[in-house]
Formats: C-alpha cells, sequence, structure tokens
C-alpha cells in the first residue's frame, strides 16, 4: 500500500497565531519547518515541545515539526510558505530571500495587517518583492482566534485565493477534527475585511475604555459593517456577501472577543494610557495601530466614507481627545 508522503511546509512567525497554525497542521500529513527569530524560543520548543512565549500550553509534535532559525533553510525544499508575522515586521522576517527562494512555492498570508508606509496588502508586496504569481498566493481569515485553536474550541476559516485550486489546497491543509475550513476567490476582499476589523476592534475597546456600553457597541458594529462594505467596494469591485462567516464573522470576533488584541489594546487607550504604555502593557502587535494610518492614506484616494476609521486615526495620530472623537462619532452613527 502506497503511504502518501507529507506536504512541505514552512511556517514563518513565533507568535500565538503561528503556534496556533502549527498545532492544526500537526494533526494532518504535514511536515513542518518553522522559523522563530528568538534562539531561545526555538531552543525551547525544541527540548521541552512547547513555545514559552506565546499558547505555552499547546504541546508540540517534535516529530512532525522542525524548528529552524535560519530562513533560507526553513524555506528551502517546501512546497508552502506560510507568513504569521506581524505586517509591520515581515520584511525584517524575509531579509536574505529571493525571488528565487520562492520559485515554485505557493505563499500563504495569515497576516491580517497592512506593510505600512507601503499601504499596501501583504499578498501584493510579496508579489512585487519576490516575484511570486497570483495564483500561488493565498490568505487566511477567521473568525478563529489562537487561543480557542489552542483549546481544541470547534473553529472556522475560510481561504481565499484568485486560483480555486490553490484555495481548496491550503483548505485541505488546514481542516481537521475541530477546524472546519472553506476555500472562496474573493481574496482582495477578505484581506481588506480582516484588515479593516482591527481598525473596529479598536473603536470598540475604546468605547469600552471610555465606558460606551453594550448597546452603542452594537450600533458601532452594524455602522462599521456598512462602511467595510463601502471601502471594500470601492477599492476592488466585485460580488459579494459581506455577512459570510469571513467578514461579519470574524469582524464581530474581533469587536468583541477578550482574546482580542485590538480591541484591548482600544481599551487601554480609551482609559487613557498612551500608545507607548498601551503597547508596553499588552506585548504583543495590535495591527489595527498600523494599519489604520495605511487604510485612512488609501482612501485619500477613494474618498469613501469612513467616520469611524476617521475617528480612530484622529485618536492614534492626530492625538485628539478619544472623549472628544467619540463623541462627535455618536452623532453621525445610525
Amino acid at each position: 500500500m502506497k503511504v502518501n508522503q507529507p506536504v512541505r511546509l514552512t511556517m514563518v512567525g513565533g507568535g500565538s497565531w503561528a503556534t496556533a497554525l502549527v498545532k492544526i497542521l500537526s494533526e494532518n500529513n504535514v511536515s513542518v519547518k518553522w522559523w522563530l527569530r528568538k534562539k531561545s524560543d526555538a531552543d525551547h520548543i525544541k527540548k521541552f515541545g512547547h513555545n514559552p512565549s506565546y499558547l505555552s500550553d499547546v504541546q508540540i509534535n517534535t516529530r512532525k515539526v522542525k524548528v529552524c532559525t535560519k530562513i533560507r533553510d526553513s524555506v528551502k525544499d517546501s512546497e508552502y510558505i506560510i507568513l504569521a508575522v506581524p505586517a509591520a515586521f515581515i520584511g525584517d522576517a524575509l531579509t536574505g530571500l529571493k525571488p528565487t527562494d520562492f520559485v515554485g512555492k505557493s505563499v500563504v498570508s495569515a497576516i491580517k495587517g497592512m506593510i505600512p508606509d507601503a499601504n499596501q496588502l501583504v499578498t501584493d508586496w510579496v508579489s512585487e518583492q519576490y516575484d511570486v504569481p497570483v495564483e500561488r498566493m493565498s490568505v487566511i481569515a477567521g473568525p478563529c482566534h489562537a487561543e480557542e485553536v489552542a483549546l481544541e474550541k470547534k473553529s472556522y476559516l475560510t481561504i481565499a485565493s484568485q486560483n480555486p485550486t490553490c484555495a481548496a489546497a491550503v483548505a485541505d491543509l488546514l481542516r481537521c477534527r475541530f477546524v472546519q475550513t472553506t476555500p472562496v476567490d474573493d481574496i482582495y476582499g477578505i484581506e481588506y475585511s480582516a484588515v479593516m476589523k482591527n481598525i473596529i476592534a479598536l473603536a470598540c475597546g475604546i468605547t469600552r475604555g471610555l465606558g460606551y456600553g453594550d448597546n452603542f457597541q452594537a450600533v458601532l458594529v452594524s455602522n462599521a459593517m456598512q462602511e467595510i462594505r463601502r471601502f471594500v467596494d470601492a477599492v476592488y469591485p466585485k460580488h459579494r456577501d459581506l455577512s459570510g462567516s469571513a467578514y461579519l464573522g470574524d469582524l464581530l470576533v474581533t469587536a468583541y472577543s477578550p482574546f482580542s488584541r485590538n480591541r484591548t489594546f482600544g481599551t487601554l487607550i480609551g482609559r487613557g494610557y498612551t500608545i507607548q504604555s498601551a503597547q508596553a502593557e499588552m506585548n504583543m502587535i495590535a495591527e489595527g495601530y498600523y494599519a489604520v494610518k495605511s487604510i485612512y492614506e488609501v482612501n485619500q484616494q477613494f474618498g469613501v466614507s469612513m467616520p469611524i476609521t476617521n475617528a480612530v486615526y484622529a485618536i492614534l495620530y492626530e492625538r485628539a481627545a478619544p472623549t472628544t472623537e467619540m463623541n462627535l462619532l455618536t452623532g453621525v452613527l445610525m
């Protein structure tokens, strides 16, 4: 009887989401080379089988997962590369790689952010920097918190690619006994929605920190869905149903869950923390902090009505008072 060879895959990133994805992949016939920046974390995983810095309760199957700290070694011979580092640091993580290192490989973005200053989606940036064909690119969308994956709670992922075969293949890799996956073709709509839901989660956190209640947050989130629709339809027109789990579902879990780092970051800002002190308190990256600047600047070209995004941008980048901005926002929400 012929035994299928495991799919060879590289995971780039050592955070909670990367750790959760490694756990999911370990459930299947996949051989993972896991790149981490911190040698101490890599050595710990090799010795004890768990990540000391994130989701430390997750046991890593070291028979299927090989840890390394050299990026070129990690991608060599792999069929897939999954990127799971904050968007602001993806360039640093991939330093030393060249377009030739990506030839014949499929690249999967598990990053829900944009490249700062360049204001590019991660898929566009990777394609431009490393000549990866768009038909070999895909993105992973939620709703799915790493912490619940660690607990093996039933979760759902949407895999988007312009190439249906690519989306289906990645969906198969990530489908397991506690994760259900669905392949779709709206890669840019899902990628922009994933970026924007972090901005909305920041707004929800800010209002929570200021003492607003559930009634207001429900109005805020429903208006946010309309804001996302206006922006995504302007930037990438396509027939899509934004009530799907990859759009609305991902927004809801990020806006309401205590696991949401963007909501937590916003809550600290609403309580009066400075940006620097909030970042230090969390010890994790809130993608929405960088994303709101990118989305705000991209929208200068399109002129879409985005009062929630504008309010968060004013608070984080123009040092506007959260109380003042949210009071103004209450007058335009319906």
